[in-house]
């Protein structure tokens, strides 16, 4: 049976995997997987691509993404195209380095972005390259060190993720690390690897009603439904706002006057405003936290706690029309 194209949606999780062909290493050295984050970090700013969890392995690698102005495709194929030229100059070799294609999983949010994260920055512990959780910690090839605040990499999103263990930076990262911890003992996680399970009621049921399933999405039946339907595409095949004409569209809805919005302060009706004006930003028309926050005077920490705000507080505006 011939292969499904892929499905490449904006403003979706993509859980990538790619491995080097014939199960061969892909990084020979330390400085290979350098140049490899390297070249990563910078077409993550370039294309907009949101980047929440990524590990380096020996002949395999995963990355968490989230495309939203450039495709996915296009930003993989600069990133592996870039990175297989300069292997096969380095080592004097032709020919593939990857194994056919990489492996591109669209993922439902809500259930499981978290286990997403853990997962994939759980690898080398798994895999035997550390130890334990000290040595993960420390370990230079995946965006936990960066979560922790170990490792810098320009590209990767680590507010996004924390702000959901704590209010404070320091509660954040003990609750993330904890959380991550306690993923041990699971083991490998097939569910999260896989997609397209068949998932019906149980035998006893006269009726059986299966949900739709895919194999190249992880999530559940509605999920399934929504992307294959193309309906995700159309909601957000919407012109891109500039973030000033954004924040005007907010503030006449809202009542909220435009300076205001750019002062500090916790004024009720202009903290309800900064959050639909972040929610609509980040999710909706893919800017980064940081984009978003610097607009309306908050950092970009604030800007994804208030963005997560934002959904519930915006069904009270239908008027802004997303």
């Amino acid at each position: 049976m011939p292969r499904q194209p892929r499905l490449d949606i904006p403003d979706v999780l993509h859980h990538i995997i790619v491995r080097g062909i014939e199960r061969r290493d892909i990084f020979a050295e330390d400085a290979d997987k350098e140049r490899f984050v390297a070249s990563l970090s910078a077409l993550l700013t370039k294309s907009a691509t949101k980047c929440y969890a990524w590990a380096l392995m020996s002949n395999h690698l995963h990355l968490l993404l989230m495309p939203t102005r450039v495709s996915l495709a296009e930003t993989m194929r600069r990133l592996l195209t870039d990175y297989a030229v300069y292997f096969n100059r380095k080592y004097q070799r032709c020919g593939h380095l990857f194994q056919n294609r990489y492996k591109s999983i669209l993922c439902e949010e809500d259930p499981y972005f978290l286990e997403l994260v853990r997962y994939i920055h759980l690898n080398p512990l798994r895999a035997g390259m550390v130890s334990d959780m000290n040595e993960l910690g420390s370990y230079p090839w995946s965006g936990h060190a960066v979560l922790l605040g170990k490792r810098a990499m320009e590209g990767q999103e680590t507010d996004e993720v924390l702000t959901r263990f704590g209010n404070t930076r320091a509660r954040a990262v003990r609750g993330y690390w904890q959380f991550v911890a306690d993923g041990i003992t699971t083991g490998h996680r097939q569910d999260l690897v896989g997609g397209g399970l068949k998932r019906s009621q149980p035998d006893c049921m006269e009726i059986k009603e299966i949900a739709a399933f895919d194999e190249r999405i992880l999530g559940s039946g509605g999920f399934v439904e929504k992307l294959t339907q193309g309906a995700s595409v159309v909601e957000k095949n919407k012109p891109r706002l500039a973030l000033v004409e954004l924040l005007d569209r907010v503030c006449a809805v809202t009542g909220v006057v435009a300076d205001r919005m750019q002062c500090p302060g916790k004024e009720r009706a202009v903290a309800r405003a900064k959050a639909i004006f972040c929610y609509l930003a980040v999710r909706e028309y893919g800017y980064t936290g940081t984009e978003a926050g610097k607009v309306v005077g908050i950092g970009s920490a604030g800007a994804s706690i208030a963005a997560r705000r934002g959904a519930e507080l915006l069904k009270s505006y239908p008027e802004l029309g997303i």
